[in-house]
């Protein structure tokens, strides 16, 4: 089906003027829009798995079965945050950097200082609050002739939940509460966010499938949020020194050594008795959703 659809939905998504605006870069594209779903990335998962590859966007104002990296549970309210998935057929290169590709795309569509937590997190600068996250899935063991089906969960938080103070009620605890759009973007709604969203983030795909993560790597270093920071990533502890033209992240060890790191998940590591305490972001939130590689 190539058209778009809202089902009884409270908030207004103009969802034909996007289906216009996408139709001609993304051939026999649908949209969908509903009031509710367990998880949009399941229900298009799904829709692959009995024969349907056509390229697809399905918003969920709420979403109440989600799931996060490693089957983590989240959901998202009405209109507090902005849920959906694409799915599409893809033949990249290299699979490895998809989310970072993803998470710059949004982030330059968005403002300036939202920054990206390898690999598949948006983040307000400066703040180290999740804004956002990223969850990607595949089906198949490897790419072929035809393509792999490629789903891409997003979920961006438009409202904030402060950060808790601490036990003297004066500072704030590192690592809770989370970003929302609405603090860099007043006033903004999820429909204008996936309408400032879906374009750039379609041409980046088609790029990435074309280009690669090399092109990209100048302008995801600069908003790169774990640079120069001590981090953990499994038994890899150290500074983190960016990341790599296939995606991974590098981390220089106490010893000297270079650590390289393919996929998961990554902390900041504390760097004194009122230092940093791990920020993950909420699990429930919407910027809990991470990249499943």
């Amino acid at each position: 089906m190539s058209a778009a659809r809202v089902a009884g939905t409270a908030l207004d998504w103009r969802a034909e003027d996007l289906w216009l605006d996408l139709r001609e870069r993304v051939e026999g594209i649908s949209i969908e829009v509903l009031p509710e779903v367990g998880s949009t990335s399941t229900a298009l998962m799904d829709r692959i798995r009995r024969g349907d590859r056509a390229p697809a966007l399905l918003v969920a104002e709420r979403q109440v079965a989600g799931r996060g990296r490693l089957g983590r549970p989240w959901s998202a309210a009405q209109g507090a945050s902005l849920t959906f998935s694409v799915g599409l057929t893809m033949v990249p290169a290299d699979w490895s950097g998809l989310s970072l590709a993803v998470g710059l795309a949004l982030a330059e569509a968005l403002h300036p200082r939202i920054g990206l937590k390898w690999p598949n997190d948006l983040w307000l600068r400066d703040a180290d609050r999740k804004l956002g996250g990223i969850l990607i899935e595949t089906l198949g063991v490897g790419p072929d002739e035809a393509g792999r089906p490629v789903v891409i969960g997003i979920g961006l938080n438009i409202a904030a939940e402060p950060p808790q103070a601490d036990a003297a009620g004066a500072t704030p605890v590192y690592g809770s509460g989370y970003a929302g759009l609405a603090e860099l973007i007043p006033g903004i709604t999820a429909p204008e966010a996936l309408h400032r969203i879906a374009g750039p983030l379609w041409r980046a795909l088609q790029a990435y499938e074309r280009d690669g993560l090399a092109p990209l790597l100048a302008a995801w270093s600069a908003r790169d949020v774990l640079a120069g920071r001590p981090v953990q990533a499994g038994a890899a502890q150290g500074i983190a020194e960016g990341v790599a033209t296939d995606g991974s992240l590098r981390i220089r060890t106490a010893d000297g050594a270079r650590a390289t790191v393919h996929s998961g998940e990554v902390s900041v590591r504390p760097q004194g008795p009122q230092g940093p305490r791990g920020p993950q972001g909420p699990h429930g939130s919407a910027a809990s959703a991470e990249a499943d590689r």
